[in-house]
């Protein structure tokens, strides 16, 4: 918690996710994996001018028409296939509904969206936390590198990673979104490959041999 108010502190309460509706989330979620979001921001607004941003829509859709709007994603035959099927997923068993799709419990959702194509547990966690609204940690690269740098030893798996912060905070959606953006943005801006530690606002917490950097 002392991390997470220091980080706080210098980056503010931030929900870098930006999106219209839950379902955008997650066409995004799947959509930004192997791509910097600048693409996927490119693709989702192609969607939404042809009208797919929308369960029901998109599951109709000409797959060819949906793979011209993700072409600025990468992959996207890939990840036309995906985000069409999860909207098919979602029209055919909860008649496009999204808030009847996340008002179940956690753990039967998200294996749920862990038995879809494309959907790993990254993917599963930040669409039921940023859209579904469902405390769950998502865990990242940048996760990985600054807990690393701090002594901490995730053992490289994703649900040791999960389950040290679910242990250590209060079960809050809006806390572990705001987490999550702050370690993205100290990642980004201070804890880089190279870091910046002099300036970095956990300094004082933090082990890494390189801080002299």
């Amino acid at each position: 918690m002392k991390i997470y108010r220091a980080l706080k502190t210098r980056f503010g309460s931030g929900m870098w996710w930006p999106h219209e509706t839950p379902f955008e989330v997650m066409v995004g979620a799947i959509l930004t994996q192997q791509t910097v979001w600048k693409n996927v921001d490119l693709a989702i607004e192609n969607l939404k001018k042809k009208g797919f941003m929308d369960p029901g829509p998109l599951a109709e859709a000409p797959i060819k028409e949906v793979e011209k709007c993700l072409r600025p994603s990468g992959f996207y035959k890939q990840k036309s296939a995906r985000v069409q099927n999860l909207a098919r997923y979602v029209t055919d068993n909860y008649n496009g509904d999204i808030g009847s799709f996340f008002d179940r419990g956690v753990d039967h959702v998200r294996n749920e969206l862990l038995s879809l194509p494309g959907i790993g547990p990254e993917t599963a966690d930040s669409m039921l936390l940023f859209a579904g609204n469902r405390a769950k940690f998502v865990v990242d690269a940048y996760t990985f590198r600054v807990f690393t740098r701090l002594g901490v030893d995730f053992e490289g798996r994703y649900d040791v990673a999960q389950d040290f912060f679910e242990k250590r905070l209060p079960e809050d959606a809006e806390l572990y979104k705001n987490f999550h953006a702050n370690i993205v943005e100290l990642a980004k801006n201070y804890c880089k490959v190279r870091p910046l530690c002099r300036k970095c606002p956990i300094n004082e917490y933090c082990t890494y041999p390189g801080k002299r950097i």
